[in-house]
């Protein structure tokens, strides 16, 4: 007789479950006065988040029940088809062009982003690459440049976009599974250092990242420029007090905070719902990544540990970057908060992402 697997953590579960309620009244209450300015309908970007919810709900559904261990059979096709996707985003007449970047593929106002779906991509296959008994990772030349050359190639898609948020939040994530892996830390901290040095390059060839460390430096010295957004974020947060305005209250979303529904949402989330809402927010997310870590820890093969490290590591560098952006602690990337900020992309490659979570829970001690 088959024997059942245990249900899924349910602190995970609800984590993910509440998290995805306050994003959805969060995108209604801080996109509404631009929906009905730009669209006529102050229901707009809610209408589509919820569209997109209910597509990365069935797909967290099916990846939920569905034996983690079957990623790792069809890893390598799932990285061709999303490094398919970043070559094809790349080819004038097939990819669309938004906010200045050749990031999508789709028609009219509906599309993906191939980028967003390469994180879950590479962490499925990496996972699935360095858990094989016989790969030796503390090797520099056969075990840990072979991974970091795909990271590299497909980090180099992403940059030719440009998308240095989402590529940052994949070579993010990938380190840490190469990091548990058991890479050794005299290699990690020398590619800190050539990576550092890389990073500091590609701010310097584009002026308008340049412009976004120097804004975060001091926006002060470009108020109406590059420092505008991170002013108006802090604007946004510092009346926001204890308990906040109150919901559907804030001022800044009245075209001061520019696009509040997605990157800086959580701007107004503060300005809403003050100090015990943002802390709200972070527990929660404290919570998913405690419950996640604890599953990688505790599940008996390396290929599931890799995993959960994987997703619990996308999940918590993207949550760093964006909250770090809003309260100006981080240049602006252009990175949405999971679960939270409006993106049908980005959202259900999440949902799906945290499915496969709630299924590795099930086989944790």
């Amino acid at each position: 007789m088959k024997q059942s697997r245990p249900a899924p953590d349910i602190w995970l579960f609800v984590c993910i479950v509440s998290l995805l309620a306050i994003g959805m009244v969060m995108v209604y209450s801080a996109g509404a006065v631009l929906a009905f300015h730009e669209y006529g309908d102050s229901y707009y970007f809610v209408k589509r988040q919820l569209l997109f919810a209910g597509l990365g709900l069935v797909a967290m559904y099916f990846t939920a029940r569905t034996d983690y261990r079957i990623w790792q059979k069809y890893a390598k096709v799932v990285l061709l088809i999303c490094l398919a996707l970043l070559v094809a985003v790349l080819i004038p007449g097939i990819g669309v062009v938004r906010g200045g970047a050749r990031s999508w593929l789709g028609i009219s106002s509906f599309g993906i982003q191939p980028s967003e779906f390469m994180k879950l991509g590479m962490i499925l296959f990496l996972s699935q690459w360095l858990s094989r008994p016989d790969y030796d990772i503390s090797s520099f030349t056969r075990g840990l440049l072979p991974p970091l050359g795909l990271m590299g190639l497909a980090f180099g898609l992403i940059m030719l976009q440009p998308d240095l948020g989402t590529g940052t939040v994949m070579m993010g994530a990938s380190m840490l599974i190469v990091f548990t892996a058991g890479a050794r830390m005299k290699h990690l901290g020398l590619l800190a250092l050539s990576g550092a040095a890389g990073f500091a390059a590609l701010i310097a060839a584009a002026p308008y990242r340049l412009q976004r460390i120097t804004a975060f430096l001091d926006p002060w010295s470009d108020p109406l420029g590059a420092g505008y957004q991170i002013i108006q974020s802090l604007y946004a947060i510092g009346p926001g007090g204890l308990a906040g305005l109150g919901l559907g209250m804030s001022r800044q979303k009245y075209s001061y905070v520019p696009e509040p529904q997605t990157d800086f949402i959580f701007s107004i989330l503060a300005e809403e719902l003050g100090f015990i809402g943002g802390m709200t927010v972070l527990g929660l997310f404290l919570v998913l990544v405690w419950r996640g870590m604890r599953v990688a820890i505790t599940i008996p093969d390396t290929y599931g540990s890799l995993l959960a490290v994987g997703i619990v590591g996308m999940v918590a560098v993207q949550v760093v970057i964006n909250i770090g952006v809003v309260i100006g602690l981080m240049p602006v990337t252009g990175i949405t908060l999971p679960l939270i900020s409006y993106g049908g992309s980005s959202l259900t490659l999440m949902l799906t992402a945290l499915g496969i979570l709630l299924n590795l829970s099930r086989y944790a001690r």
